[in-house]
């Protein structure tokens, strides 16, 4: 008997409600699981020992909970959910076109299905094999296709309503898989598909305006309205299950419906109200979880069922820290085996260069970057071929001063022109920081998130005044020099 299998869980668009995830945890629990982990495309699995495997898929199908055991025959639908309204969120799409959608897949899609809001970066556009992605035209969508085993990528000529998104994948899934192996002409698809079939559609006269990429930070207690959200990353990947039921509890006794999973194998609580937010630290004190790890360790993919990648992550981190390296508007994937699905700017390969079967005794790692280093394009460059690992921190190194380098010369080439200022008779009113994660109070800007007017010196602000990203009081925050926070 093998010693552990693999169980995967597809929790759709990275939403689940914490009764049910209450209820899988258990069950893992008893079939002695002590730690879970998400995937990138925000799926639940879960390694279980060979001797508890029997007894734990018996428990599943009791509770009709449906899985795969070592197999991804039916990829989890991704979505942006998990940055709707804490991050940015489109003009007209929000959680009840998600839901809608979501309702309409009354099938498990065999083939990989993405929904974008495209106003955000903080998840992938073109990873998915069905790639829907919101249009400035309220309630239509984008498509993009890209055939199974292809590094295709075509648009469907046509915008799609929200009410049709599950059927339209349904019969695009359908006629790619007749296919497989074929020419995919993108005009005969279109035919072949809508032969029999009626959608609402309007035509599609452009191609999606994909915003730059910036990676949100995504960890730790934020505020957003009157409200705060909470992300929980782990180095490790791993989740103690123990935490995770203590979350689960926490959310029903406080109300919340919706816990969110990231592809960046991270979580998501939102709408914490200001009265329940001591009982939220006291979780993560109660189970020694870390929160505010520093932006460069975020921003990295790694792929599903290995722990290769995640060491390598940190091998390259540590580097990073000792040179303090800035990789801002970077993200890093690593892919340790050949087709496995993961993004970034800048891409590390390993390849094997003496092995035997399976095994590799001997590796070495080639270094790619995006076009433009934005992760959602699908072409890449060769920057060094051949690296061993010793020298692979420095080569990432380079290539993000490479970056810098770059950003910095378009910044120079698009600036207007502009006289030199009068040198100013009188300075201006200084700033507070936040110590915590260095927000700025500027009066001559206010803070507009909790509806403080521009010109307000920081010392008239209230006394229960807080920070509007962290909830830093106000006590906290120091004077500092604007010039020079703008220089460093």
């Amino acid at each position: 008997m093998r010693d552990y299998f693999t169980v995967k869980i597809n929790l759709p668009a990275g939403i689940v409600s914490p009764a049910s995830l209450q209820k899988v945890l258990k069950l893992a629990y008893e079939a002695r699981v002590r730690q879970v982990r998400f995937g990138s495309r925000q799926q639940l699995l879960i390694s279980v020992h060979g001797e508890e495997m029997r007894p734990f898929e018996k428990a599943l199908k009791s509770e009709a909970i449906t899985y795969e055991v070592d197999t991804d025959n039916h990829p989890n639908i991704i979505s942006s959910y998990c940055g709707e309204a804490v991050f940015r969120s489109g003009d007209w799409l929000g959680e009840s076109e998600y839901h809608t959608i979501l309702d309409q897949f009354d099938y498990r899609p065999k083939l990989k299905v993405n929904l974008s809001d495209a106003n955000q970066s903080f998840t992938p556009f073109f990873t998915g094999n069905l790639n829907f992605i919101a249009s400035s035209e309220p309630h239509f969508w984008y498509l993009y296709i890209r055939p199974k085993q292809s590094n295709a990528l075509f648009r469907w000529r046509d915008l799609v309503y929200t009410n049709d998104v599950g059927r339209l994948a349904k019969a695009v899934e359908e006629a790619l898989l007749r296919s497989v192996g074929e020419d995919i002409n993108a005009n005969d698809l279109y035919t072949t598909v809508m032969a029999g079939n009626s959608f609402i559609t309007q035509p599609a006269t452009q191609e999606v305006d994909l915003p730059e990429f910036t990676l949100p930070y995504y960890e730790g207690f934020n505020r957003y309205g009157e409200r705060t959200w909470l992300g929980i990353y782990r180095r490790d990947e791993l989740f103690p299950i123990s935490f995770l039921l203590d979350v689960c509890a926490l959310c029903l006794k406080t109300r919340i419906g919706e816990i969110c999973i990231t592809p960046w194998k991270s979580l998501v609580i939102k709408a914490i109200t200001g009265k329940d937010r001591a009982a939220w630290s006291h979780v993560l004190g109660k189970h020694n979880i870390n929160v505010r790890h520093a932006a460069n360790e975020l921003a990295w993919q790694t792929e599903d069922h290995t722990d290769e990648g995640t060491r390598l992550k940190n091998y390259v981190i540590r580097f990073f820290e000792k040179h303090d390296t800035r990789t801002f508007g970077l993200c890093f994937g690593i892919q340790t085996r050949a087709k496995s699905e993961v993004f970034g700017s800048i891409l590390i390969r390993r390849r094997s260069v003496l092995g035997l079967g399976q095994l590799s005794f001997f590796s070495v790692y080639d270094l790619y970057f995006a076009e433009n280093f934005n992760p959602n394009s699908r072409r890449y460059t060769l920057f060094e071929r051949g690296i061993f690992k010793l020298h692979l921190p420095a080569r990432i190194d380079r290539l993000c001063h490479q970056f810098n380098t770059s950003r910095l010369k378009l910044m120079t080439v698009s600036a207007e022109p502009a006289e030199l200022p009068t040198p100013a008779t009188e300075q201006s009113q200084p700033v507070h920081q936040c110590p915590s994660c260095f927000t700025i109070y500027d009066p001559d800007y206010g803070d507009l998130r909790q509806n403080v007017p521009a010109g307000l010196p920081f010392e008239q602000l209230p006394t229960d005044y807080h920070c509007a990203t962290c909830d830093e009081p106000k006590a906290s925050f120091v004077a500092v020099d604007l010039n020079e926070v703008m220089a460093g």
